[in-house]
């Protein structure tokens, strides 16, 4: 069965059930567009979601280092990447479907037309030969009519008694010529007739089969078309699928990861201060002794013991480059991590001052590859930085040294006191120094060199000279200044461009 054979005069329903088919897979072009939508809004908010809850910076990267802190981080990032895989699967499906089905249906559309035009112009064809037969039909009929009335008349005349030899003559020349242009019309006619009978079959038969034959096939393509881009539809998200399912392990492999007993000891390695606990308070007997009002105890009345509540807030002490603000056990910690940071950057100086003399020894022996003496300055300069670095570490090696020394004559002293009311009062004075919020102290995001002197004159900044290392407290925020800290322990607002 096909639709020349069985729809040859279906005409209007082929026109409009082909119509429908462009108008099925303009649809889904528009579902598709929204379904991309859809995925790149989520993609986007997503994204979002994962940017506003990720940590970043100072306190934040100190957390990181607990498993669960760590791990909430790791889904934020495996979620930023499933949001990644929603955006492929968008543009994929916008590629991949509906660009494709666009330019399709363009095709499409051109060939319907042309298939339908083609049909018009059949049935006009057909209709123009059938108005020719009939024109050479009304000709003939015509014709034949006269022919009639001219040999009726031929025959009235002959049979006139009182028409002339000539007459009859003339009446049947007349008839016999009627008589011969009905024969050429009844000829003309009878071949229009087979002309047409047989333009007919052919559009019929042969023409109009064809043309919805090829509309047939064109119809049955659009639909193993739109079927693919169904399937289509489906396996480009079945495609990433394997990356979602593994950022989705990834999530539950970051749950898996978390330990409750390494972060509580991490949180204990971070904060312990290494003081030992306060002695007992001595009973101080007042009924033993008692002198009068001018003696020796009214002079030097008995020292009242500090209250030492570990959870109330005090007061924090100005940050000390040697980090003698910090307990004993963060001292140290400290010291170490600044002693390691120096020593990496030594190494650095080190490496680039022996690079330069390398460097500076191939110009001396080969002239045209450079200046030795343009390399002075920078040799200088790595010289001059080496110094200081050396210097730089000597000092917190120094302090190293005083920390772990203290500490143990510290411990030593703080035993001691149990049995002594005066001696008591050391560690007390140890513990108000002492903040227990230690853990909000600022720590320095970088260092950084002056290039000029400023005289910092107004409130909030700082003087500082040409030269002088500081520490990075803030960082520019677009404003122009910065804060930093000097080797003092003043702190305030410079200018960013006028350091290094």
């Amino acid at each position: 069965m096909d639709w020349g054979t069985d729809l040859w005069d279906q005409y209007d329903h082929i026109d409009k059930h082909t119509q429908s088919g462009l108008d099925l897979v303009e649809r889904y072009i528009k579902f598709v567009k929204e379904r991309t939508e859809i995925e790149q809004g989520y993609a986007k908010q997503l994204r979002n979601l994962s940017k506003k809850y990720a940590k970043r910076g100072g306190k934040d990267e100190q957390d990181c280092k607990f498993s669960n802190h760590a791990s909430l981080q790791e889904i934020l990032n495996e979620l930023n990447d499933y949001a990644g895989q929603r955006e492929l699967i968008a543009e994929n499906m916008m590629t991949g479907i509906c660009v494709d089905l666009t330019k399709y249906l363009q095709d499409l559309k051109q060939e319907r037309k042309t298939h339908l035009a083609d049909a018009k112009k059949a049935q006009q064809n057909l209709e123009i030969s059938f108005k020719q037969l009939e024109s050479t039909k009304k000709r003939f009929a015509k014709e034949w009519a006269e022919t009639e009335k001219a040999t009726q008349q031929a025959e009235k005349t002959e049979n006139d008694v009182n028409a002339t030899r000539l007459d009859v003559e003339k009446a049947k020349t007349h008839a016999h010529g009627r008589t011969h242009t009905a024969e050429e019309c009844r000829n003309d006619y009878a071949a229009q007739l087979q002309k047409y009978n047989k333009e007919q079959n052919f559009f019929y038969y042969t023409e109009i089969p064809q043309i919805f034959n090829k509309m047939q096939d064109m119809d049955e393509l659009r639909i193993r078309r739109m079927a693919e881009g169904y399937c289509q539809f489906a396996d480009i998200e079945k495609k990433v699928q394997p990356i979602i399912s593994k950022c989705l392990e990834g999530i539950s492999t970051a749950g898996g990861k978390i330990n409750e007993k390494q972060d509580s000891m991490l949180f204990i390695e971070q904060h312990k201060s290494g003081f030992e606990r306060p002695a007992d308070v001595e009973f101080e007997d007042y009924t033993q002794g008692i002198k009068s009002a001018t003696s020796e105890s009214s002079l030097n009345p008995p020292k009242v013991r500090a209250k030492l509540w570990p959870f109330s807030k005090k007061t924090k002490p100005p940050l000390a480059e040697d980090f003698s603000h910090l307990p004993p056990e963060q001292r140290k910690k400290r010291l170490q991590s600044k002693i390691d940071e120096i020593s990496k950057e030594l190494q650095k100086a080190l490496d680039q001052s022996e690079a330069l003399e390398k460097m500076k020894g191939v110009y001396e022996q080969n002239a045209q590859m450079g200046d030795p003496s343009s390399l002075e300055p920078q040799i200088s300069e790595t010289s001059q930085n080496i110094g200081r670095l050396r210097g730089e570490l000597a000092k917190y090696e120094t302090w190293l040294s005083e920390a772990v020394g203290g500490e143990e004559s510290s411990n030593a002293i703080n035993n001691n006191t149990q049995h002594t009311g005066v001696a008591a009062e050391q560690p007390q004075n140890i513990y108000l120094e002492f903040d227990d919020d230690f853990d909000d102290v600022e720590t320095p995001v970088g260092q950084c060199m002056a290039l000029y002197t400023f005289q910092g004159n107004s409130e909030g900044t700082i003087s500082i000279t040409e030269g002088e290392m500081l520490s990075v407290m803030e960082e520019d925020k677009g404003d122009g200044w910065m804060r930093v800290l000097r080797a003092g322990g003043e702190e305030g607002y410079i200018p960013s461009s006028y350091v290094k």
